[in-house]
């Protein structure tokens, strides 16, 4: 990202300042339905604590932003370098991932104070150098990374809350998207041709998402809405879950491991699945959420069809507003599409969507400079791209260049996906 572009966004450091309250208040809030016991728990290794997620961003601004810009700051506490942070080797080493929520101490308490002393120190360093672009540059990429981390707040609590045999909810007051019937499946004719992507640099952007350049895309067709759970059913009951012609090997072979036969979070029958509000009933119309890249890549195996490339599904969202259920909506869960144009439509918001592409580097990708480096690039291996965000991403977060990843047996995170074809 170049400091032109950040210049771009904030107002010579007053709307950094604003931005930064903002983003960081929004963290807590989202914490605040949990008791301080919920925030400790660590479900699986993918899966962080709570408090983990709220001292880990509390520690990158103090370590990339403070450390290096405050005169006389003094660190918090040294010791909690080693605790919180993640996977930045380059500035030291950290505490195994797995064993996050083995740490009793700090405590929630202990870590709401570091964010209020980090908060401070932000705030004396925004007023007096908010303007200089390298500076803004650095908060900025902070405040994006926090917002990567709310989302995942999120959906960790949810596996957290799933865990518990009695079933808690994040909010139960949380209201359910309306169950409207989604518009009949078709698919959306597109030319082929040349068409780029990657970030034009009018905003904030990550370094994987650039360079811009050329892509030849072939004559294909995308689906006009996601993949719903009535449709999800059907690849069920036609024994889609005991076909290994349908799946890749590594798929099949997690599938037997794993005695997978329904999405994450749906209940054995199939009638209910489980939402931050709590256990509800399986809105047949809305997209079907929590599926592995083997799952989706065996559906549309099943249904004659294959997932979309990313370059396919950047060039159709670069026509498209951001705009569709995204974290404002407030209702934290997939919802049925509404719109009757004749699409693509749910572009942004409801699940982030599986696509075909593994998550390689654009041609001439160079990461960022120094330690900011090991953000992105170091993970451009053996992970498969999505697109779109989700219901849990905030709507000035995403756009249609924004590039992420896991790896294709995940399904904690809100993950579906839509369908494509060639056009012979």
């Amino acid at each position: 990202m170049t400091t032109a572009s950040v210049a771009a966004i904030h107002d010579a450091g007053s709307t950094l300042i604003s931005d930064y309250r903002r983003v960081r208040a929004l963290s807590e809030r989202l914490a605040a339905p949990l008791a301080p016991e919920d925030q400790v728990v660590q479900t699986m290794p993918d899966v962080s604590p709570t408090k983990w997620h709220l001292a880990h961003v509390t520690w990158f601004f103090e370590r990339f932003v403070l450390v290096p810009n405050l005169a006389g700051y003094r660190v918090f506490d040294e010791r909690w370098h080693y605790l919180f942070n993640s996977y930045y080797y380059t500035v030291g080493q950290m505490h195994d991932r797995p064993r996050r929520g083995l740490l009793s101490r700090p405590t929630v308490a202990e870590i709401l104070e570091f964010r209020a002393y980090v908060d401070e120190a932000m705030e004396r360093l925004l007023e007096t150098s908010g303007d200089d672009p390298d500076l803004a540059f650095r908060v900025t990429l902070g405040l994006n990374h926090e917002q990567q981390h709310q989302e995942l707040l999120l959906t960790d609590i949810k596996h957290v809350l799933w865990s518990n045999p009695l079933g808690p909810a994040y909010d139960e007051q949380l209201s359910p998207a309306p169950a409207e019937a989604a518009p009949p499946p078709a698919f959306v004719e597109r030319d082929g041709g040349e068409v780029w992507i990657g970030s034009d640099e009018r905003d904030f952007f990550f370094d994987n998402e650039t360079p811009r350049h050329p892509v030849r895309l072939r004559p294909h067709a995308l689906a006009n809405r996601l993949v719903t759970n009535a449709e999800f059913r059907e690849f069920i009951a036609d024994g889609g879950y005991r076909e290994p012609a349908l799946w890749l090997a590594d798929g099949w072979a997690q599938v037997q491991a794993e005695g997978w036969d329904r999405p994450l979070y749906w209940s054995e029958e199939g009638a209910q699945e489980f939402t931050l509000a709590g256990w509800r009933p399986l809105q047949p119309d809305a997209p079907v959420c929590h599926v592995s890249f083997y799952e989706a890549d065996a559906f549309a195996r099943w249904a004659d069809a294959r997932l979309p490339e990313e370059s396919e599904w950047e060039a159709a969202a670069a026509a498209s507003r951001v705009t569709g259920n995204l974290l404002d909506s407030g209702w934290l869960h997939p919802a049925p599409a509404t719109a009757r144009e004749p699409g693509p439509v749910q572009i942004f918001g409801d699940v982030w969507e599986w696509t075909g592409s593994p998550y390689m580097p654009y041609p001439g990708f160079q990461p960022l400079a120094g330690s900011l480096g090991e953000y992105n690039g170091k993970f451009m291996c053996n992970q498969m791209s999505v697109r779109g965000g989700s219901c849990l991403t905030s709507a000035d977060h995403i756009r249609a260049s924004y590039r992420s990843f896991f790896y294709p047996h995940q399904r904690w995170q809100m993950l579906g996906f839509r369908l494509a074809r060639d056009l012979r």
